[in-house]
């Protein structure tokens, strides 16, 4: 059973924007550690953003300065404001969700695509 959907995938040209959102009726976003994981074709699986339960967030250093994860504890969802997209961007994005961010992921989005063309 999926316990998060993501939302917001589609196709920008180099330099354009998208903002994923992942919601749940299951998972109380504000107390795990949420995440954005991307797969890019043919390459593994690969963390992007994390939000921990404190509100710290790190990204990878391939998005700094260009990708914002953030939540809305009201509406039980999870963002990814993504700036300045680039083709290498292009990739099925995931969220996931685990108890703290130093723990396995426990659950997972069945992803959505973004693709980026130059």
């Amino acid at each position: 059973q999926v316990q998060l959907a993501e939302s917001g995938g589609g196709s920008v040209q180099a330099g354009g924007s998208l903002r994923l959102s992942c919601g749940s009726s299951t998972i109380v976003i504000s107390r795990n550690c949420m995440s954005w994981f991307r797969q890019p074709p043919g390459k593994e699986r690969e963390g992007v953003a994390h939000i921990g339960r404190d509100g710290t967030t790190t990204y990878a250093d391939s998005v700094k300065g260009r990708f914002t994860i953030s939540q809305d504890n009201a509406r039980n969802t999870l963002y990814l404001q993504m700036n300045s997209l680039k083709p290498e961007d292009s990739a099925i994005y995931y969220c996931a969700a685990r108890g703290w961010c130093r723990d396995p992921v426990t659950s997972w989005g069945q992803g959505t695509q973004v693709t980026v063309s130059s």
